[in-house]
């Protein structure tokens, strides 16, 4: 039994997606978001967050995050997101580079999450120098978090009011934010535009999808041209674009990407609390979606790597592991790390 839990990335297409792209993929369709699935995702998405959205198909989470920043941020404005942030630490400048020199400013706070008083006071600690400085243009949070924690509807809320009160754009990385959702068991816009969330990094090919993502839009269609012009000029508006089109509104009927993301969520709670029994080994952080951090000896994880196990040891610590689960993730593949764990 193969034990891969070293990323959802790593995970196969789910079959309903598989199953739209043999539907999507008989006959001709019109080129460059033009085809008849690409024009259904602003009303399909509009119906399930609730309010008008704008959607952009994407391929990749870092061309959604960066034609978002750089749409709304302009080379002499900074972004301010969490240190541990993807956009800080796993995109080699994508953002800077889309945004024609814009710089991101990291703001701490504990396990992935930081808050509205260490923003303002991040804020304040750039100021005072009039023209030298970069301007405070945006916000960025990841829901969930780096850390496999997750961001209440009311952190967000107070982060989104300190952003308006200095007149700054307001995005989220939701790379897994389906997971962030099953989590909470909320309504997806309670953690995005009723929030103060103006755009949305929408994730899905960690949940299922083949290289689908979206950038949303909430209230805002006068950003359209300037993020479409930024995709084609990127080299990520693809001719086919119906492939990605067709993965989204199946990804989001009847609440599959729920579904899929709950499996996940469900998956690393059992691990999680196999963890929190174990005698030697504990949480790094609060397991709030899909990934679970844990914290060991380096003969510990060595003696799972041994066992066959799969996962990733974070960067310059050989005492902290990741283990994420994915949709495809099965109840006996759960059961066979916790045991490898406890021998």
């Amino acid at each position: 039994m193969e034990l891969n839990f070293r990323s959802d990335n790593e995970s196969p297409a789910a079959p309903a997606i598989l199953a739209a792209l043999v539907d999507a993929n008989q006959g001709t369709a019109w080129a460059y978001a033009e085809d008849q699935w690409s024009v259904r995702l602003d009303d399909a998405f509009s119906a399930l967050f609730g309010t008008q959205t704008t959607v952009l198909p994407l391929s990749t989470g870092t061309v959604a995050n960066s034609i978002a920043l750089a749409t709304v941020t302009p080379p002499w404005g900074s972004v301010y997101c969490h240190r541990n942030a993807h956009i800080q630490n796993d995109e080699c400048g994508a953002p800077e580079f889309f945004g024609n020199g814009l710089r991101l400013v990291p703001v701490d706070g504990p396990d992935g999450i930081f808050s509205a008083q260490a923003l303002e006071r991040s804020i304040r600690a750039n100021e005072g120098h009039g023209v030298h400085a970069y301007i405070p243009s945006t916000v960025s949070i990841t829901q969930s978090t780096e850390c496999g924690t997750v961001y209440a509807p009311g952190e967000i809320e107070a982060i989104c009011r300190t952003a308006a009160q200095h007149k700054m754009a307001t995005h989220m990385d939701g790379a897994r934010f389906g997971n962030a959702v099953a989590s909470l068991r909320c309504h997806p816009g309670d953690i995005s535009w009723r929030a103060g969330i103006q755009m949305l990094s929408f994730g899905a090919s960690k949940n299922g999808c083949l290289a689908a993502e979206a950038l949303l839009f909430f209230g805002n269609p006068e950003l359209r041209d300037r993020a479409e012009r930024l995709r084609k000029r990127s080299g990520h508006l693809l001719s086919k674009m119906r492939y990605v089109s067709a993965q989204l509104l199946a990804y989001i009927a009847n609440d599959l990407w729920l579904e899929l993301a709950a499996h996940a969520n469900c998956q690393a709670a059992l691990f999680a609390d196999a963890v929190s029994r174990h005698p030697q080994a504990s949480l790094e952080y609060k397991v709030g979606a899909n990934e679970v951090f844990v914290r060991w000896t380096a003969e510990g994880f060595q003696s799972l790597a041994d066992a066959g196990v799969q996962f990733l040891t974070w960067p310059g610590r050989d005492d902290l592991a990741r283990f994420v689960f994915s949709h495809c993730t099965t109840e006996a593949e759960t059961a066979a790390l916790c045991r490898a764990l406890d021998n």
